[in-house]
């Protein structure tokens, strides 16, 4: 293989360009935690929350904070399923999927910084700017997957998503380490105490930790990918015709076709989850933010257990047996997430939710990549993948907030989350019965 930054023949198990593709989980994987887990969500709260009115104005309309929140979230992965099959088509004809993955990492991580502007009587500013961030992660991430069977032989594949699962965990962890000692502790770094600068510090951390880590990934991966231009050929159109194309390739293929129909419930079910935890448990259980942050916290490093824990069951009992486990646990977690009423209630539920996560997102990955043809269009398959990955968020943060909205609660969606897990369950088993 020629330089990563080189245009010559890219030959899968190269080390070093493997470690540069899984230091990019290390690097976003901090605003996965610390953005929409942990830190934001519970400075979110708390700024928009005025005694026990969790009402805000956005733009003149009025509703329940949380529900902004999740509508937020729903806003930016509809924008990233509806635009990612044109960028996943300008990646494929231009051959410069690196460059999409680095303009939409810039998006995100800048809109982290601005978040250190949002004081929450600007709660417009606010919202836009988590959106965007939220744009930026999610939609990086489409072409950072595609990458995956392009660099890794299908036998290594599982090892090294669970890998970059694991790097994300850590990475993630070791910054909000350090920004909960500086939330906890703001007179050690010269903040005053009940400041909310040390929480709007952290975000710009955030900033700097993605933009600087993720040069790593971007000097080692390839400049260039699989390129197919043709004359004539309509770019702004194509990605959607590709997309329709891999869709017919998927209806052809009844294990793709079980597996991803499976797969979108189980997306709704547990990205909702990732978004909305910390927002249950200060609003529903009351916990403030030094428990919420070190309970998500918790989450983390058992999900680096969950990824190698599954890893494991799968090399021993196969992908499609070890993801079905995952998700009984997930359906009886989120069951007894209903009951939750103090702080023992949602730790220990936080500590379960973290092994299945880190084991069921990691299988899910490399379950897909393994079932793929034969085919050196992966972006357009990993776009597919991603689209429906997001508008399952689409829709399970939508009906999240929209159950909230309707029942003035947030434990009737958390038990709709439990059944969306039961219907993916049920098409794994359905795979199962089929065979191979």
């Amino acid at each position: 293989m020629e330089e990563p930054n080189g245009t010559g023949i890219i030959r899968r198990g190269d080390k070093r360009v493997i470690r540069g593709w899984v230091m990019y989980d290390w690097a976003n994987s901090v605003y996965q935690l610390s953005i929409a887990s942990a830190i934001f969500p519970a400075y979110y709260n708390e700024v928009t929350q005025h005694g026990k009115d969790f009402t805000v104005s956005f733009f003149g309309a009025h509703l329940s904070n949380t529900v902004l929140y999740s509508w937020a979230i729903t806003a930016a992965y509809l924008f990233v399923a509806a635009t990612s099959p044109w960028f996943s088509s300008m990646a494929d004809y231009t051959g410069r999927r690196k460059g999409f993955m680095r303009a939409f990492t810039l998006i995100g991580a800048i809109s982290c910084g601005l978040l250190f502007f949002f004081k929450g009587s600007n709660v417009e500013f606010g919202i836009i700017a988590f959106t965007l961030g939220t744009i930026g992660y999610g939609g990086s991430i489409v072409f950072y997957n595609s990458f995956l069977p392009v660099i890794a032989e299908p036998k290594d594949q599982d090892r090294i998503s669970a890998r970059g699962y694991s790097m994300g965990y850590l990475g993630s962890v070791l910054l909000l380490l350090f920004n909960f000692a500086m939330i906890l502790k703001p007179e050690l770094f010269g903040i005053p105490a009940g400041s909310s600068l040390a929480a709007r510090i952290s975000f710009l951390s955030v900033m700097i930790w993605w933009i600087g880590f993720s040069q790593i990934t971007f000097y080692r991966l390839p400049k260039y990918t699989f390129r197919k231009r043709s004359e004539g050929a309509a770019v702004l159109s194509n990605g959607y015709k590709e997309l329709r194309m891999v869709f017919n390739q998927v209806r052809k293929s009844y294990r793709l076709s079980m597996f991803l129909i499976g797969f979108f419930f189980v997306m709704m079910g547990l990205l909702t989850v990732m978004f909305m935890a910390a927002s249950y448990g200060a609003k529903e259980i009351g916990l403030d933010k030094n428990i919420l942050i070190p309970t998500i916290l918790i989450i983390q490093l058992v999900g680096m257990l969950g990824a190698w824990l599954f890893a494991r069951l799968s090399g021993k009992f196969g992908n499609i047996k070890a993801f079905l486990v995952s998700l009984i646990i997930w359906i009886l977690v989120l069951v007894f997430s209903y009951f939750i009423r103090d702080a023992y209630g949602f730790i220990f539920a936080a500590f379960i939710i973290g092994i299945v996560m880190g084991g069921s997102q990691s299988l899910a990955r490399s379950t897909y990549s393994k079932m793929l043809p034969e085919t050196t269009d992966h972006t357009s398959f990993f776009s597919f993948y991603d689209v429906m990955e997001k508008l399952a968020t689409v829709l399970g943060t939508f009906s999240f907030g929209l159950i909230e909205t309707l029942t003035g609660n947030m434990r009737y969606p958390v038990i709709a989350l439990s059944v969306y897990f039961m219907i993916g369950a049920i098409f794994m088993v359905m795979l199962l019965g089929k065979g191979k």
